[in-house]
């Protein structure tokens, strides 16, 4: 048996692996277009509009709205919905703030579903669980490139007449069932932030097939102002400014054009690694339905036989880093604008308001597998630009200290 680097023996690697590099030519080419332009103004210039148009061909869909950011997507989401203060909209517990936070900020509750603990996806049978007669939406949410099992959820909010809204930050172009992820729902959203499979630096759009919730959609990320929809200077409804500029829409539509490439690459990567590494001892990968992409935002596997943080610990001395436990609690016990009701100034709202009709509180107790896949859970980043040998390294690296610890 090899001697673990962390103990004093070789490592498996000794050169750094490639960094990832989303921007070339293309990219500098239509940027420059847009400085040159004299106008970085997307309402008024070329590149946003036709980033909307072509992602949403893209995808199949009739509109797109282009945001700031993913959570600007989320929420302009939510804004279509226009909660009554103290409905519930439900989410997932392993996430970004960013599928929390805009549900607040239209002053509705964040309702929690859990998690399947291999893939760390919510489940349609909690989900339902968790509708009341206060609840409005739901937010799907794709972790880590691996679509959840949308058919029963889709059944689920036509059954309750609810709002689907797909979260695909993590899982843009990624194919359930033959349909890419964001189709399915009445609203499909994504982020371009630096580390997502598209990235425009920060960003963001919102698919829909509806025309109404498009129109909702384009006022709500605009003031409530639309010239093609509203007067001169008039107001539809409260609502923030999250317009795209035209340097983000010049540099989506060069990331558009190879977008179906990096996930394809990521596809191939990621099914090589888990397929190198299943049968480690003390490893569990997480197994790729036959109907679906995972498209490996960041790659997964659990370590249930060993410490995962000392596994952690020593595979990272071969070379080969990685970290145990992703966002270590529900995302809600992260902070305290949920578990301490820190949410507008000391007002504790809507919480402590004749608008709900129930006490919340939020404890590990209310997902009790989303805990169970926290304590388990491995994240490892690949990317496109990545080799096979550099694969190769990394099951190199996992076996060998597998095989070391047990």
């Amino acid at each position: 048996m090899e001697k673990l680097a962390i103990h004093g023996g070789p490592k498996v690697r000794t050169t750094p692996f490639p960094g990832r590099t989303p921007f070339g030519p293309r990219e500098e080419e239509l940027l420059l277009q847009a400085v040159r332009s004299q106008n970085l103004f997307g309402k008024s210039g070329t590149f946003v509009k036709e980033l909307e148009k072509q992602f949403a061909e893209f995808y199949g869909a009739d509109y797109a709205q282009a945001s700031t950011s993913g959570t600007a997507a989320i929420h302009t989401a939510i804004g279509a919905v226009n909660p009554e203060p103290g409905d519930e909209i439900i989410t997932a517990p392993i996430t970004d703030p960013g599928s929390v936070m805009p549900i607040l900020l239209q002053n509705a509750v964040p309702v929690f579903a859990d998690v399947d603990p291999m893939t760390l996806n919510t489940t349609p049978e909690s989900i339902e669980a968790n509708i009341t007669d206060r609840t409005r939406a739901i937010i799907l949410v794709h972790l880590f490139g691996h679509p959840c099992d949308i058919d029963e959820v889709v059944k689920i909010a036509e059954k309750h007449n609810l709002v689907l809204i797909e979260d695909c930050c993590q899982t843009h172009a990624t194919k359930y069932k033959g349909r890419y992820v964001g189709t399915f729902g009445h609203m499909g959203c994504f982020s371009f932030q630096q580390s997502k499979h598209m990235t425009t630096g920060d960003g963001g759009m919102i698919i829909t097939n509806d025309e109404e919730t498009y129109i909702r959609l384009k006022l709500f990320s605009d003031k409530g102002w639309d010239y093609q929809y509203m007067g001169k200077r008039d107001h539809a409804f409260l609502a923030p400014n999250y317009r795209m500029t035209e340097m983000q829409g010049a540099v989506g539509l060069a990331q558009l054009e190879k977008l179906r490439w990096v996930v394809e690459r990521r596809i191939a990567l990621g099914k090589l690694l888990n397929e190198l590494i299943g049968g480690a001892p003390g490893i569990e990968i997480v197994p790729i339905p036959e109907d679906r992409e995972v498209s490996w935002w960041n790659f997964i596997f659990h370590v249930t036989g060993h410490d995962p943080d000392e596994f952690c610990k020593t595979v990272s001395a071969e070379g080969v880093s990685m970290g145990a436990h992703y966002i270590q609690d529900p995302i809600y016990m992260r902070g305290n604008f949920l578990t301490e009701q820190n949410t507008y100034g000391r007002s504790g709202f809507p919480f402590n308001s004749e608008y709900v009709s129930r006490e919340y509180h939020y404890g590990p107790e209310l997902v009790p597998h989303a805990v169970e896949g926290l304590r388990t859970v491995v994240v490892r980043g690949i990317h496109e630009y990545m080799s096979e040998d550099d694969i190769r390294d990394m099951a190199r690296a996992i076996n060998k200290v597998a095989q070391g610890l047990s």
